[in-house]
């Protein structure tokens, strides 16, 4: 499928699921994620869900880097430059959502890129190659473009692999794991 009917079909899978339906799902991601090799490193991004896309719920997995003494980093989108500015989350970040209901920091700690070491992604779908699919707008891929090659890419999914996406081009950024409730895929 194409990167337009997979939006399509996810967004209404999605839109489909129960709040119930969700917080399950995103506890039993955030359990997966604990079985995975990556809590020796420092600087953690993770995006905020945005809850009226039924996106899953980081809570559970922000609890856990604090739980862990992780630097933990979250965005500020600017939509006129396509680019995100990272700030570190603390007890005193003021957070507020924009015009698009995407819960940011007001303002803070600023971190830059080279320093981020794991970055869990939002995605509406993703494929047995760790290609994925988000809302198109590319901010993700800019910002991933931007860190370092061993930057650990994760992927946060209700749902499991597509075969395949079949418009993917060079400019997309992959992912090395994905996480679904049921398991973790490796690419």
């Amino acid at each position: 499928m194409t990167k337009t009917e997979l939006r399509k079909t996810y967004k209404a899978l999605r839109n489909d699921l129960s709040e119930n339906d969700i917080d399950d799902f995103s506890l039993a991601i955030s359990n997966q994620l604990l079985i995975l090799p990556i809590w020796e490193y420092s600087f953690y991004h993770i995006f905020l869900a945005i809850a009226e896309q039924k996106e899953v719920n980081t809570d559970y997995i922000l609890n856990i880097l604090a739980g862990k003494d992780k630097n933990t980093l979250i965005s500020k989108s600017d939509f006129k430059t396509g680019g995100m500015t990272h700030f570190l989350l603390t007890d005193n970040t003021v957070i507020k959502k924009n015009k698009y209901n995407i819960p940011e920091p007001v303002d803070g700690i600023e971190i830059t890129n080279d320093k981020i070491e794991v970055v869990f992604i939002p995605l509406l779908a993703f494929d047995k190659q760790g290609n994925r699919v988000g809302y198109g707008k590319g901010f993700y891929d800019r910002f991933l473009a931007d860190c370092k090659t061993e930057t650990i890419k994760i992927g946060l999914s209700f749902f499991e692999a597509e075969t395949e996406i079949t418009d993917v081009f060079d400019g997309d950024i992959g992912l090395d794991y994905c996480v679904t409730p049921k398991g973790v895929y490796l690419f």
